[in-house]
């Protein structure tokens, strides 16, 4: 007997599906994240079942996962709502978002490869495509896009690690304002992009820096609206 039968079958066996309530948790967040379900909705256990064409129990077990996140708030007696950020919690995150991409622009200046900085062009491409097209949630997904491809860049593991933990948040809190940061976000990026190929490592870290502080502006002046 040869062995390329068993070990043909040794390899369908570990490929496992994703489990449903994986994917029931990974819905609902994405519909969090493009504020579809905006903050402050309330998330009908047996509407969103429905919706999804499945049973009660993932749905329960993604909304457990998604509070104890911070994601979705448990309200005892009412159900489940969507988080509603303080301005204190979002200036935190954004503070965090700031000095990790500030450091991975700075170290991109001195270490990106020819073509990382022709990825960070074309990523430059999409995300103007996207504001031209007016689609919000292609310039969020663009924006995201491009800050991983300059912490990509630094070739900072610890630092690209740390970032992925708080880039779906930062995605969240951009959404609401991607639309007036507009074209103004891609012009400071072609200017990230222009002193990280220059290898000016002391001006990327400038540049980065003012473009997370006007993002973290625009977002407070968009809240007290």
């Amino acid at each position: 007997m040869t062995t390329q039968p068993l070990k043909a079958a040794l390899s369908g066996r570990v490929q496992r599906p994703v489990p449903l309530r994986e994917t029931v948790y990974e819905t609902i967040l994405n519909l969090i994240i493009t504020r579809e379900f905006p903050p402050g909705r309330h998330l009908v256990e047996s509407e969103l079942a429905e919706q999804l064409g499945v049973s009660r129990q993932p749905v329960r077990e993604a909304l457990q996962r998604l509070s104890n996140e911070g994601w979705v708030d448990l309200r005892p007696g009412y159900g489940a709502f969507v988080h509603t950020p303080t301005e204190s919690e979002a200036d935190q995150l954004l503070a965090v978002r700031a000095v990790l991409e500030t450091e991975a622009a700075r170290l991109a200046a001195g270490t990106a490869a020819p073509e990382q900085v022709e990825h960070l062009r074309e990523l430059w491409r999409a995300g103007v495509a996207a504001v031209d097209d007016a689609d919000v949630d292609s310039v969020v997904t663009a924006n995201a896009d491009f800050h991983r491809g300059v912490i990509e860049a630094s070739g900072n593991r610890v630092l690209a690690e740390l970032a992925a933990q708080v880039d779906r948040r930062v995605r969240w809190y951009y959404a609401p304002i991607a639309r007036s940061r507009g074209m103004a976000s891609w012009d400071e990026h072609a200017e990230i992009i222009a002193a990280v190929a220059g290898g000016d490592a002391a001006e990327a870290a400038r540049l980065m820096n003012d473009h997370t502080e006007r993002t973290r502006r625009t977002y407070h002046d968009k809240i007290d609206v």
